[in-house]
């Protein structure tokens, strides 16, 4: 056996599970870089679908299983089946995973070989949108956390209120780790007219990969008819765009909205810069929007960009703490474009947000938060 093969066989590794498809998840690429540091060989394992961009080139193995389905009950049983054998036969020291839909073939997993675990929980899965108006559907996540997660000695999520949920309700130690963008990764601000955006209007940005149902999407696009010397990017997916792109053409607005796909990170934090406001306008209709810290949030401060928000636990928390934006009051869109009016129409208190802003920035930034995620795989090795 040669030397090369004695040193890949004694050094940790690390399998990172996801349910998506890689590309676009900057949570898991930042855990998986973390754990490289904490000397982890790591080897991150997701789905690839019909749709699903090409992987750009990462400092860790990955592995994108094909499968039949791609959404419904088939696709989550054939994914956590295929999950589970996947972890079966491949050698690891640490299983991550990573939302509620990946823990339980990790679970029996760890179980079977006897490797240690981590749960990280993105969001308050069993209260999203997508499943508080299916109770039966609901009931089944539900049966699955409070199986697993009673039995881990602790966890990870992203804020405090769904730590605390979380320890209220199973007794669970759990350490918060927000998903904050590193400080390092802004890219060169992008040139409007190279991008083929307007510089005569105010640009506004709507950003992310779950640009879904009641997160204001729809009533921001309504308010957009109200304001016509502004120009709103909306960047990335959900379920919801196809209904935007409707009401876009029958509101006649083409020129004042324009739908950008996912993009690589880099290349949305070059629009990202140009805009003089983003929007953080979830519902609070379920406890997951209630409690979300959205990637966008951070992806504003990193960016200097003014933040519009509903009032929002966690949200309203950072925004008020270093004084980095403002609140709508309501959904109604004539709320909206009022309140979207005031702040960019006050010079003084936009450059006051923008000097908070840098502040934000140096202290909310991945480089910090980083520490205590490795701090916290330390303490796991120990045990």
């Amino acid at each position: 056996m040669s030397r090369k093969t004695l040193y890949l066989c004694a050094m940790k590794r690390a399998i990172v599970s996801v349910i998506n498809d890689l590309v676009t998840d900057q949570r898991v690429n930042k855990s998986c870089l973390t754990l490289q540091k904490a000397g982890y060989e790591v080897l991150l394992v997701g789905r690839k679908q019909r749709k699903s961009p090409p992987m750009d080139k990462r400092p860790y193995a990955s592995h994108r299983m094909k499968l039949l389905f791609e959404k419904g009950p088939m696709f989550y049983a054939e994914y956590n089946i295929r999950l589970f054998l996947f972890l079966l036969f491949h050698r690891a020291n640490l299983l991550l995973s990573n939302d509620l839909d990946t823990i339980l073939p990790t679970y029996f997993v760890s179980k079977l070989k006897g490797n240690k675990m981590v749960f990280d929980s993105h969001e308050y899965f069993t209260e999203t949108p997508e499943l508080v108006g299916r109770p039966r559907v609901q009931k089944v996540w539900k049966r699955i956390e409070g199986f697993v997660v009673p039995k881990l000695d602790e966890m990870i999520t992203v804020c405090d209120s769904i730590a605390d949920l979380f320890r209220e309700k199973y007794g669970v130690k759990c350490q918060v780790i927000r998903n904050i963008p590193p400080r390092k990764a802004l890219p060169p601000k992008g040139d409007k007219t190279a991008l083929g955006l307007p510089t005569d209007k105010h640009l506004l940005i709507l950003q992310g990969s779950g640009i879904n149902i009641q997160r204001g999407a729809e009533e921001l696009v309504q308010a957009m008819a109200l304001l016509d010397d502004c120009f709103l990017m909306i960047i990335g997916g959900g379920d919801v765009l196809s209904v935007l792109k409707q009401m876009v053409e029958e509101l006649k607005i083409t020129d004042r909205v324009r739908f950008f796909p996912r993009m690589p990170y880099q290349q949305m934090m070059a629009y990202t810069q140009l805009a003089e406001l983003g929007f953080c306008l979830d519902k609070d209709t379920n406890l997951n929007y209630r409690f979300s810290l959205p990637n966008k949030l951070f992806d504003f401060i990193q960016a200097g960009v003014p933040i519009l928000a509903s009032h929002l636990t966690e949200i309203e928390k950072i925004i008020r703490q270093y004084d980095i934006g403002t609140f709508i009051e309501n959904h109604r869109p004539e709320t909206i474009a009022g309140t979207i009016r005031e702040a960019l129409s006050d010079d003084e208190r936009m450059v006051l947000w923008k000097q908070h802003l840098a502040v934000a920035a140096q202290d909310l930034c991945w480089e910090n938060e980083e520490q205590k995620l490795l701090a916290f795989y330390s303490s796991i090795e120990r045990k």
